[in-house]
């Protein structure tokens, strides 16, 4: 597996992912995505800040993840320190066909290097209330919940919030 820096050409495939995603997630009752988010315009914006990343298998794309600095306000109530600088986990993703391979785990370890490059003190990342499988993920690698809130561009959904702090060396 290698994790690297998106491209634009690799939005194709990155909506291409999602297709296969998607269904599964609705299926399990997680509503967080659908035909409206992500969009390929948010990807597009995500590889022309530098914050998209996916994993490759083989030359195939089979997870991202998007490491990015801002946030909504809303996360003023998610328990977290907003004037602190961090950065912020969203739309991670793995091809089912690649669960529990451990690659979930690998794109959240490029966000912490991410944030310690950058000498930010702390991870921070949300899931649908429905997600169980990224809250387990997310307890599983040491990120603490700090709280619920609901997101003012995605109404009707509640959002678990958690956050990581890292050892700065």
């Amino acid at each position: 597996m290698q994790i690297r820096l998106a491209v634009q050409e690799d939005v194709a495939s990155v909506i291409e992912l999602l297709r296969r995603i998607v269904p599964s997630m609705r299926a399990a009752g997680n509503l967080q995505w659908d035909e409206n988010y992500p969009t390929a315009a948010v990807f597009e914006h995500d590889v022309e800040q530098r914050q998209l990343w996916v994993a490759e298998v083989d030359g195939a794309l089979a997870g991202m993840i998007a490491v990015t600095t801002g946030q909504e306000p809303e996360y003023g109530h998610a328990g977290w320190d907003v004037e602190e600088n961090g950065v912020m986990v969203h739309r991670l993703a793995v091809d089912p066909k690649f669960r529990g391979a451990g690659m979930a785990a690998a794109l959240m370890q490029k966000a912490e290097e991410v944030a310690m490059e950058r000498g930010f003190p702390a991870v921070r990342t949300d899931t649908s209330v429905e997600n169980e499988a990224a809250q387990r993920l997310f307890l599983k690698l040491g990120y603490g919940k700090t709280g619920e809130i609901g997101l003012s561009f995605r109404p009707g959904l509640r959002v678990i919030c958690y956050e990581k702090r890292l050892n700065q060396a």
